[in-house]
């Protein structure tokens, strides 16, 4: 009878074992982070989030995960509290419970793009499912009540951190003062929108020191007289460009767009076209990387929050520095003094001309990216598909930096030396990014 027993244990044991096995191949494989990203990113581009509200977006909902996958594995990854030095530290998970620290990542990172994002309550649906899919495959109740606390109490902590951003204060702040002075910004058709975000180089960063602590090159003077002055050429470098663009030339262009709103104008009608931000761009391509890699759930989860911390920070230290220079874009220039019905070859956005946002952040990205799976990555970016624009294939992330900053030369919205200088920029947050930040533990 006793042998019976102990045999039946046994099964029971083992049956146990099979069914927790069962559901940790759903809640810790690394495709369904990937998709959970994505779904952030399809929420921030249905609500037309500009860039760099979007990297808010991303960089909260990203360090939520990861505190999680930290405290779940610390022999294996490093908190960000103390290597952020204004993070707190993060709540320890539940003594004596059993928690699934997969699932509770992506839980605290959906709770957290929940709030960041609006209307608020945007991804609830795909939270649900999320659940849904854990106890369909076999999550026992005491486990999914103890990773659910936990994700939340986590998701508490980052959102009561991220409130001290300086985010909300930006939000009364004073506007851009249009004046009509040779070679400062003014808006651009056919929106004519307001400049975006004029104090967002105020926002608290994460590595940065403050948002200057990286300089760049004063942007050349204003001079359209001198035919051999360094503004005029490069004013004259992108006419001729786009005026020629080669089909290739056009594909970059088009590609690299990313524009999270544009409106179009045909006769008497309007309407608007989106897709992903420059940021959201990089986060797919954070997740192309995890996937060709084959990385496991925690170093995907880290290689995406890296991602999103280095894109924050560019996007500081970069509008930090157009609104100090106020750069004239080209389209404003060429219509003024030589063609008046000259237009770029895609839509000039709302803000200032140096320097190229997409330059900086990307560089940035790639920095991080290439630390953390390797140099010379051939990758296939096939992001745009939805979009009906054919992938593009690049020989490493830093290839795809360089392209994505000469693109903005090619759509005619940024004079050659802005993107050049971006590039140059964005490689020193990203690096600086690396240096400071240790997420794995080798």
């Amino acid at each position: 009878m006793n042998r019976f027993l102990i045999l039946l244990a046994g099964v029971a044991l083992i049956f146990s074992s099979c069914k927790k096995a069962d559901y940790q191949k759903v809640t810790h494989d690394p495709e369904l982070y990937r998709t959970t990203v994505k779904k952030l990113n399809d929420i921030v581009l249905e609500n037309n989030f500009p860039p760099v509200i979007a990297s808010r977006n991303y960089v909260y909902a990203n360090i939520a995960a990861y505190q999680v996958i930290a405290a779940g594995d610390p022999k294996h990854f490093r908190s960000l509290s103390g290597q952020i030095k204004h993070l707190p530290v993060s709540p320890a998970p539940p003594k004596d419970a059993e928690v699934d620290f997969q699932f509770a990542s992506m839980l605290a990172f959906c709770t957290v793009g929940n709030a960041v994002t609006f209307p608020e309550g945007s991804m609830e649906i795909y939270i649900d499912s999320l659940k849904q899919k854990a106890k369909d495959a076999g999550m026992p109740s005491g486990v999914f009540d103890n990773t659910v606390a936990y994700a939340d109490t986590v998701a508490k902590y980052i959102l009561k951190w991220s409130k001290k951003d300086n985010y909300a204060q930006t939000r009364s702040a004073s506007k851009y003062t249009v004046k009509r002075i040779d070679g400062r910004w003014i808006p651009t058709p056919p929106m004519y929108a307001q400049a975006l975000e004029p104090h967002w180089g105020e926002i608290r960063p994460m590595v940065l020191d403050s948002a200057a602590q990286i300089p760049a090159p004063q942007p050349p003077a204003y001079n359209m007289t001198d035919k051999n002055s360094v503004f005029y050429k490069n004013v004259m470098q992108v006419k001729g460009m786009v005026d020629s663009l080669t089909t290739e030339q056009k594909h970059m262009a088009d590609f690299w767009d990313d524009n999270a709103f544009k409106l179009n104008v045909i006769g008497h009608a309007s309407f608007g076209t989106k897709k992903f931000s420059p940021g959201g761009h990089w986060m797919n391509i954070a997740g192309v990387g995890s996937a060709m890699k084959k990385a496991d759930f925690g170093t995907t989860v880290a290689a995406y929050t890296e991602t999103s911390i280095a894109l924050f920070d560019a996007f500081i230290s970069c509008w930090d520095i157009k609104y100090k220079a106020n750069s004239v874009r080209p389209e404003t220039v060429i219509t003024k003094l030589v063609n008046p019905d000259w237009r770029p070859y895609i839509q000039t956005p709302p803000f200032p001309e140096y320097i190229s946002g997409h330059a900086v952040i990307s560089a940035a990205a790639a920095e991080v990216l290439t630390q953390a799976f390797g140099d010379n990555i051939a990758y296939t970016d096939s992001s745009e598909s939805e979009f009906g624009i054919d992938p593009r294939k690049f020989t490493s992330f830093r290839a795809a930096a360089q392209e994505a900053a000469m693109s903005r030369v090619y759509g005619g919205i940024h004079y050659k030396i802005a993107c050049t200088e971006g590039n140059k920029l964005g490689q020193k947050i990203g690096d600086l990014v690396n240096k400071k930040l240790q997420l794995k533990i080798k």
